[in-house]
């Protein structure tokens, strides 16, 4: 055997090395029939897309979330309301120009309508939600049977109907931010109160559309 002629168990190695099409794999390396395999068999996995089962998964549990605390607005069902938020979540309530901050504070919040009112009714509409959101369009009603605090001293037997939407943003499943838009002007008007306006007209529920 010639010094030039490599050994055969290195003539051997050496085509193993070199892979079916003769080509020399350094060590470690994967040859690109198996590299694109996996690439393909992984791909749909590492990229999740709108619509994929993680986002499904999300936007119903963002649906219950927001069916959810319409029921607690209904029942006063202070532990649900705990359940729901998060300990430092803040609650915006427009209308009335006031955040509220912590679970105390927000507790008293949805709690609060049941303090002046009786058949408290929360009807969801439509609900439209995100992988970490939801926005909840509502219909409340309620019969006003007790003071309102400073805003009315007395229990008028009125009932109250309302629209209105709710915007929620969520971390974990659990509501991280929560606020309310709707009109109370039209809530004062069914209570029997009256808005004067600058120019003298007085605007009652009885004038509105004459």
């Amino acid at each position: 055997m010639s010094r030039g002629q490599p050994k055969p168990m290195q003539k051997r190695r050496d085509t193993e090395a070199r892979g079916s099409t003769g080509r020399r794999y350094g060590a470690g390396a994967v040859p690109w029939a198996v590299a694109l395999f996996l690439t393909t068999a992984l791909l749909p996995t590492a990229c999740a897309p709108p619509g994929s089962t993680a986002d499904e998964a999300a936007r119903r549990e963002a649906e219950v979330v927001a069916r959810s605390l319409m029921a607690a607005f209904e029942t006063a069902d202070t532990s649900l309301v705990q359940e729901l938020f998060w300990p430092q979540a803040t609650y915006d309530d427009f209308p009335n120009q006031h955040t509220y901050q912590g679970i105390g504070e927000i507790v008293g919040y949805v709690t609060g309508v049941h303090d002046w009112a009786d058949g408290v009714l929360m009807n969801v509409g439509a609900v439209h939600t995100t992988s970490d959101g939801a926005v909840v369009e509502w219909l409340f009603s309620a019969v006003q049977t007790r003071p309102m605090g400073r805003q009315l001293t007395v229990g008028t037997g009125n009932e109250v109907v309302l629209n209105g939407v709710t915007v929620l943003e969520l971390d974990g499943g659990r509501i991280v931010r929560a606020a309310d838009y709707t009109d109370t002007g039209a809530m004062m008007l069914q209570l029997g109160g009256r808005i004067e306006m600058p120019d003298g007209t007085t605007i009652e529920l009885e004038s509105i559309g004459n």
